[in-house]
Parts: C-alpha cells; sequence; structure tokens
C-alpha cells in the first residue's frame, strides 16, 4: 500500500466534467490535480492546476505526463488501456478492470464468473453471425457494439430478425454483441470504493431512470423491489472489485428482474449516477475515489438526508439554471461546457428532502 499525501499531484486521463468533479474533490483534501486529454480544454480545466494536451495512444507523451504525477487515475473507460501502460506512476483502478469494461463481451464473462446473472447474450463478430444470434437469443433484442459505445450510442433495437440490416448498418458495422430485453421493474446501480487495502465502502443504491439512452434521475432510497435485491447486488460488486484488486470507486449497473438483479454493465470509474453523494452523502464518490487511490481511509457513505433525487440537465434544460439557483433545498452544477447541444450533459441538480 502506498500512501500519497495530500500536497501531491493526482495526474486524470481526460478533462471532463468527471475529472473537473475529482479535481474539485481532490483540491479540498489538499491535492493538485493534472489532465491529460486530446482537446484544448475541458470542464476540468477551470479547477485544474495544469492541463496537458496529447493523445490517448501517445505513449511518449503519456509517459511524461506520468513522469509529472505522483500517482493517476481516468475518468472514463473509453480508451484504449495498452498506450496507458506508458505512465509510470502509479494508476488505479487497475489497467484489467478497464480492458474488462471497455469490452462487452469479456464483461459478461467476467460478470458471470463472479456469479452474476446476465441478460441471455450472443457475440456477433460479423453480419454473418447476426442471424445466428437472433436464432439462439431472441427477439426482441439490443445489437451493441462491444466497444466505445455509453449514453445509448453504438446501439440498435431488433424487433424482428427483418431488422437484422438495418441493426447492423447502425451500429457501422462494428463488433458487437446481441443481448436480449430483459422484463425489468427498475434499473439501478451499485456504487463501491475499494481502497488500497482491499477496505470496501457501498452507498445507498438509486433507482435510475432513463430516457432516450441517458440518465435523466437518480434517487434514494429506492423503491422497495430494489431494495430486497440489494443484497445480492452489492454482493456481486464486492465480488468484482475483489476478483479485480481494485481500488477507486467502481459502479455496476442493474436491473431488478423477476428473480433478482440482473448485471448490465460495469464503469470503473466514477458515475453519473453518484453525483447525488456530493450533498447527499457524508463522503462524496468524488472524495471516497480520491481518498482510495491516494491510500487514505475511506470515509462513510451514510445518506445525509432521508430522501436524494439527481437530475440531469441534458442540453438546454441548463438554461434553467436562474430557476433553479433560487429553488430552496436545490443543490445547482453546471460543468462549465459552452455548447447545450441535444443529449449533452450541460450540468445536474441535487434535491434534499424529507
Amino acid at each position: 500500500m502506498k500512501v500519497v499525501p495530500p500536497g501531491s499531484t493526482i495526474g486524470i486521463i481526460g478533462g471532463g466534467q468527471l475529472g473537473r468533479m475529482l479535481s474539485m474533490a481532490a483540491a479540498q483534501l489538499g491535492y493538485r490535480c493534472h489532465i491529460y486529454s486530446p482537446e484544448a480544454s475541458g470542464p476540468a480545466a477551470d479547477v485544474s492546476a495544469r492541463w496537458v494536451q496529447g493523445l490517448y495512444d501517445d505513449r511518449e507523451a503519456l509517459a511524461a505526463f506520468g513522469a509529472g504525477v505522483d500517482v493517476a487515475t481516468y475518468e472514463f473507460e473509453n480508451v484504449d488501456a495498452d498506450p496507458l501502460e506508458a505512465i509510470g506512476a502509479p494508476l488505479h483502478p487497475p489497467l484489467n478492470a478497464l480492458r474488462i469494461a471497455q469490452d462487452r463481451a469479456a464483461e459478461k464473462r467476467f460478470a458471470t464468473a463472479q456469479g452474476a446473472r446476465t441478460a441471455a447474450w450472443g457475440e456477433v463478430p460479423d453480419r454473418a453471425s447476426l442471424d445466428a444470434a437472433i436464432a439462439k437469443v431472441g427477439a426482441p433484442a439490443i445489437l451493441k457494439t462491444t466497444r466505445f459505445g455509453y449514453d445509448g450510442k453504438g446501439q440498435a433495437r431488433i424487433a424482428s430478425a427483418t431488422d437484422a440490416d438495418d441493426a447492423w448498418a447502425a451500429i457501422g458495422g462494428r463488433r458487437a454483441i446481441l443481448e436480449a430485453m430483459v422484463p425489468f421493474a427498475h434499473e439501478f446501480s451499485v456504487l463501491l470504493a475499494r481502497g488500497q487495502d482491499g477496505a470496501s465502502a457501498i452507498w445507498d443504491a438509486p433507482k435510475n431512470v432513463h430516457a432516450h439512452g441517458i440518465l435523466a434521475t437518480s434517487t434514494v432510497p429506492a423503491h422497495p423491489h430494489i431494495l430486497v435485491q440489494l443484497d445480492e447486488a452489492k454482493a456481486i460488486a464486492t465480488c468484482v472489485a475483489d476478483a479485480l484488486d481494485y481500488v477507486g470507486v467502481l459502479a455496476i449497473e442493474f436491473f431488478a428482474g423477476a428473480d433478482g438483479p440482473v448485471f448490465n454493465e460495469m464503469a470503473p470509474r466514477v458515475h453519473n449516477s453518484g453525483h447525488w453523494t456530493i450533498e447527499g452523502a457524508v463522503t462524496s464518490q468524488f472524495e471516497n475515489h480520491i481518498r482510495a487511490i491516494c491510500g487514505l481511509p475511506l470515509g462513510p457513505t451514510t445518506l445525509t438526508a432521508p430522501r436524494v433525487t439527481m437530475e440531469n440537465l441534458i442540453g438546454h434544460d441548463a438554461d434553467r439554471w436562474a430557476e433553479i439557483a433560487a429553488e430552496p433545498g436545490a443543490h445547482l452544477h453546471l460543468y462549465g461546457k459552452h455548447d447545450a447541444k441535444p443529449g449533452r450533459k450541460m450540468g445536474h441538480v441535487t434535491r434534499l428532502s424529507r
């Protein structure tokens, strides 16, 4: 176990809103953050000590960046893991977690090995395999690219075998999996923080509601149908984290199915469905991620209010900022993005209530 003391520098791969909120949590604990990103600027630029522009596959640039930090982490999984080996500083979470999470087929196999229940699925390496997968999995189903898909991107629904050509074209003819539609009552996520010493802490699981493939709201406490499945879901999350020798915050999304929790996907990072923890928990997901990667004790994850709701501000939803700022009990977070494009996460608001 390596303790990184306050006053040290944390490197963050990626400069989006998650990097922004990680930087803010790190500053509160006395750390400075350096950002590495291919863009010239981004949401994290406003609150970080240094911004380094470089490509995610540039090993030489990554090595130079790593030489200037004491510990490193990443804010999203849509980046090739292999070049990150060039970062000489300790890197958390482990790259094996990143490799598994960014390949849906590997992720399904790994989750099953840890005792998780998944939807029926089949691999689709090419167009010819799609017909066989439909015959195996059935329809309706969802065709998902194995890599680099998020917020509903890289996905196409298949209502019947006649949709195969259109679905294959919609995902750009890339390697994919076909996943059966799962009957479920609710969606929820388990967020777990695991330290270098193997100790872990889990937050209350929020009920998640999506709109157009993007998270709209997260609410705790969750629906009673979710609550009766939490022990099993938390046990799965703990098994996954232990098997990976994980360090940092891990998010796993589940469906509340008829027979118990159904594993959907995992994210080896802080997660949108955990934004409510900034005001809604004694220790936020961002602070505990920083604590974990720096070898500090994890903070308590207990609620600060009987009920907490986080609402994502998508696109022009953020134009309501003045109205939200005037609302009692509302905590507004804007990410500093300039273009309110449809489907773009511009901020969020957290509401604490009884």
